[in-house]
């Protein structure tokens, strides 16, 4: 099972949509509206709904039997509380649509999320129209090379990363040490169909991204 999230972000950033049969959709705030234009029946929705008017509230609740309202003044924010919902039912992934754009605390704090889910081993994307997002702890992993996101930085997320090691990059490096601030690793790009990164210590962002906003 996967569970896609859609958060309200601005429309501009927002990739195509779609429903599968082996994907749960959950809205947040407007994206349970948006998901309803796009004729996809989210499973649940949570938010204060301080985004959308009364009227499409009302649409909301008369579409979903699941709605969870909750008070603009909270300790969590909306889709904090949606991801840890999805986090708790212990799917193969989880994608987070939406939380990009617009204001640069919103991103952030949405960031961070990428973080609780590496904590509790769950594997979350962030994804728009021109990146994916993810953190890795050591390790050894493998990257396939997408048509669609042409770049791939890599970027330390919590203190220095040690021994950093890129294979079948146009830009290689063998167990090099990234400290926190360094722009090192900025746009690389696979040379190979698949690469593989590796390294010893430290929390490692890897964002995959195009000039250009082709989906």
């Amino acid at each position: 099972m996967k569970i896609h999230i859609l958060a309200g972000g601005p429309d501009e950033h927002m990739p195509p949509l779609h429903q599968s049969n082996d994907v749960k959709w959950v809205g947040v705030d407007r994206g349970v509206f948006l998901l309803l234009q796009q004729d996809i029946l989210p499973v649940k929705a949570f938010g204060d709904f301080d985004s959308i008017t009364n009227a499409q509230l009302k649409l909301v609740r008369e579409a979903l039997q699941d709605v969870e309202l909750y008070p603009a003044e909270k300790d969590a924010t909306d889709l904090e509380l949606a991801f840890e919902w999805a986090i708790g039912q212990k799917p193969d992934s989880i994608c987070i649509f939406g939380a990009t754009g617009g204001r640069l605390d919103h991103m952030f704090g949405s960031i961070q999320l990428l973080y609780k889910g590496l904590k509790k081993k769950a594997n979350v994307q962030m994804i728009d129209n021109q990146n994916i997002i993810q953190l890795f702890e050591p390790g050894t992993y493998h990257v396939d090379r997408l048509k669609e996101f042409h770049y791939i930085s890599f970027v330390p997320f919590a203190g220095g990363v040690k021994e950093l090691t890129l294979e079948g990059f146009k830009y290689p490096l063998n167990k090099h040490e990234v400290e926190l601030g360094s722009t090192l690793c900025i746009s690389n790009e696979l040379i190979q169909q698949r690469g593989t990164f590796s390294f010893t210590k430290g929390i490692l962002m890897m964002v995959r991204s195009n000039d250009k906003r082709c989906l």
